[in-house]
């Protein structure tokens, strides 16, 4: 009987294991998955602030651009020259400017250097090529509209620029005079 008895109780115990030890794994994979969760909501909650400023930054950029083309339109206008009212108001559109670059600055926004760069699809925008036997080719010989940066993120590529071999003409003109 005792041993029908200790055969019992080590049966009843084999099975309190293995429920102890299917509890455990169910614990931990509980745990695993709670950790996931808060990581994938972290990064969610970050992707999304960063998205955020990320379009409203791009927006700003566009009033940015805009601010300076119309410097730049009203200061080359030959007829508006020596305009003393004009003069405040350009030097006012500087001050604007120089705060924006400022809060672009302090926001992690940089623009992107393409001076004497080769073209990265990566960072730049091919608009168009240009003939030039002077540098490589694939190296950006004009930027057309700058692009930034947002820490690590691309916020908006440049418009460049890039530099081809000119082209060999063969010319052929001998014979076609030769059928005139």
């Amino acid at each position: 009987n005792i041993k029908n008895i200790d055969e019992e109780n080590d049966s009843q115990l084999e099975d309190l294991i293995k429920e102890r030890d299917e509890l455990k794994d169910k614990l931990m994979r509980a745990l695993a998955e709670s950790e996931n969760i808060r990581k994938r909501s972290f990064k969610d909650r970050q992707d999304a602030e960063i998205y955020a400023v990320s379009k409203m930054s791009r927006d700003i950029l566009s009033v940015f651009d805009n601010l300076q083309r119309a410097y730049i339109s009203i200061k080359s206008d030959p007829s508006l020259k020596g305009n003393k009212d004009l003069d405040k108001f350009l030097s006012n559109i500087q001050i604007i400017e120089k705060d924006l670059i400022s809060i672009f600055k302090k926001n992690k926004i940089e623009k992107i250097d393409t001076k004497n760069k080769k073209f990265d699809p990566n960072f730049h925008q091919a608009m168009t090529e240009m003939e030039d036997d002077k540098v490589e080719p694939g190296t950006i010989v004009q930027e057309m509209l700058p692009g930034y940066m947002f820490g690590n993120r691309l916020l908006r590529a440049s418009l460049v620029a890039v530099s081809k071999k000119k082209a060999q003409n063969e010319e052929k003109k001998p014979e076609n005079s030769e059928k005139n």
